[in-house]
């Protein structure tokens, strides 16, 4: 929709007004400018008009000699001089009345000495010449304040008949550009509110009702068009839901995925697809929470804003998560959901039996591993120490000193192996009793919080789902061997582990505020650092370990998810 000319009518009314409001300044303005340079008009009049009558009474006192000619002669002196003649130099005066009282100065200057001397007589000859320049100056006095009496009633008049004017432009200017299209307008509403939505107005204009109009029968013909494209919508999948082997196929494709040999989050994500492909669901959410943190999400569809329904995941009155989703019309079968729910929460209890299984199987695997390297390497290992031991005292009564050097290295080779044997025995004999992640890892951290006075503080958010057996078990004894070695070197008051998820990669930190160490020096019969680097290759992560002396240690592993 075009919209290049949007405030025609609103500038039109504001330009009127403006305009008007600029006319009454203008003639108040000249009305009072006018006013005020008049004031002075009448009293220069009326001095102008008292020096004919000073004239001849100077005239008559000259005749008569009276004693009071000096006095009278004081007072036309003083009203030649009067202030109301000296407003007349302004620029809007007339250079006319200022010529014609610099002539009566000139004339009056040239006949005062005449009065003050013994030849009185040559005032009394030109006196009427005196008196005929004052009624010059006189009538144009008057005629200036005629004049400008006209032009104050022209003003009015002219500024009068523009207002006059612009009020009838704008009277009928809103008559026809805003009231009768606005009759339209709600004509037209009030047809939309009985039904009719094909309802159009028939305002040809580029004004703002004309794109209010515009806009007013678009938006008619969507609503007329969503209106029967809905009724048509509701007809169709009403038909499509009467179709029951739809909802029998579904669930059946649903269990099908319970039926592989490794439920992983693609079988998860089958099934959500399935359930999005219902009639009337658009998207789908699944979500197990686990107690201990690292809850997993899956999802399927395109959501929107529309609200989410819910449905818990349960067995046996255990919960174990729920699902979510939204739908639009027509509405889906509320039994239909139920049932995938419930073989979603079966394939979550499937999902945490198999992987408890493949757990035991692994620590079944190496609890032998270890009885056989303690019923046969660790033994010897014993007994070669024993040997070592006696050899070392027959060495000693004998005072063979150039032997001892060699068999102090034995000796410190034999102990390096033994302590060697006795972390991997304690490695293999890891129990797992939970088939979480987040699970085991509290039990493991609330084991060696019971060894320890250093406080342990753990924070995980890593989900379970994307955590196979393998990577269950070398992550949690990484991370046990990581929390030891603070345990036994670190002095710290506090270890906080943090496991986390950004993406497809799985983060694990284990920092303590204890001495620290130079990681560059390797420390004598001391392999953990070799030992967690080897299970961070295991679960094809990255080990970097971060430390300083007085400064604490920080290890942080990094490793791919859904492998």
């Amino acid at each position: 929709m075009k919209h290049n000319k949007t405030s025609i009518l609103t500038k039109t009314i504001a330009q009127v007004m403006l305009l008007i409001v600029l006319i009454s300044v203008v003639t108040t303005s000249l009305a009072l400018i006018t006013l005020s340079s008049s004031l002075k008009d009448a009293e220069a009049v009326n001095i102008a008009g008292s020096l004919r009558m000073q004239s001849y009474r100077l005239a008559y006192d000259i005749e008569t000699n009276s004693p009071e000619l000096v006095e009278h002669l004081s007072k036309l002196s003083q009203s030649i001089k009067s202030p109301s003649f000296k407003a007349l130099e302004q620029w809007f005066v007339p250079d006319d009345i200022e010529l014609s009282y610099q002539d009566i100065l000139l004339q009056w200057q040239s006949l005062q000495p005449s009065l003050l001397s013994d030849n009185k007589q040559i005032y009394l000859n030109k006196v009427s010449i005196f008196v005929d320049q004052i009624d010059h100056f006189v009538f144009r006095l008057q005629e200036f304040s005629e004049r400008k009496l006209q032009l104050l009633s022209l003003i009015g008049g002219l500024g009068l008949s523009l207002i006059v004017s612009l009020s009838i432009f704008i009277i009928f200017f809103t008559q026809r550009k805003i009231v009768s299209p606005l009759h339209h307008l709600v004509a037209a509403s009030k047809a939309m509110t009985k039904g009719n939505y094909s309802v159009q107005v028939d305002l040809k204009s580029d004004n703002e009702l004309g794109q209010l109009s515009d806009s007013f029968n678009h938006m008619a013909k969507q609503i007329d068009l969503s209106y029967r494209e809905l009724e048509n919508r509701v007809e169709d999948k009403t038909k499509k839901l009467s179709q029951a082997n739809r909802s029998l196929t579904t669930l059946y494709q649903c269990s099908q995925q319970l039926s592989a040999s490794q439920l992983d989050e693609q079988a998860f994500k089958n099934i959500l697809d399935t359930f999005v492909n219902i009639e009337g669901i658009i998207s789908a959410r699944l979500i197990v929470e686990e107690e201990s943190g690292g809850d997993w999400e899956i999802t399927s569809g395109e959501s929107n804003n529309s609200p989410w329904s819910l449905q818990e995941l349960s067995i046996d009155g255990e919960q174990l998560g729920y699902l979510m989703w939204q739908f639009t019309l027509p509405c889906p079968d509320q039994k239909l959901i139920i049932n995938i729910a419930n073989i979603l929460a079966r394939g979550v209890f499937y999902n945490q039996a198999q992987k408890q299984t493949h757990q035991l199987i692994l620590l079944e695997e190496r609890s032998a591993i270890a009885r056989e390297l303690h019923d046969s390497l660790a033994q010897s290992l014993s007994y070669l120490k024993i040997q070592t031991t006696l050899l070392k005292r027959q060495l000693a009564k004998c005072n063979c000193q150039s032997t001892n050097t060699t068999l102090t290295e034995l000796d410190e080779g034999l102990k390096s192996a033994y302590t060697q044997l006795r972390e991997l025995l304690n490695t293999f004999r890891l129990t797992i009793n939970k088939a979480h992640f987040g699970e085991a890892l509290q039990e493991i951290t609330t084991t060696l919080a019971s060894q320890t006075k250093i406080r342990i503080h753990l924070n995980n958010e890593l989900p379970s789902l994307p955590i196979n057996a393998q990577q269950h078990v070398h992550l949690l004894q990484l991370i046990r061997e990581a929390t030891l070695n603070a345990i036994k070197h670190s002095k710290a008051d506090n270890i906080i582990i943090t496991c986390f998820q950004e993406g497809e990669q799985g983060y694990i930190n284990i920092e303590d505020d204890g001495v620290g160490f130079n990681p560059a020096e390797e420390k004598i019969n001391h392999y953990g650092l070799r030992i967690m680097q080897e299970r961070a290759h295991c679960v094809r992560g990255h080990l970097s370990i971060n430390s300083e002396l007085e400064h604490g240690c920080t290890v942080n592993v990094t490793f791919p998810l859904n492998q």
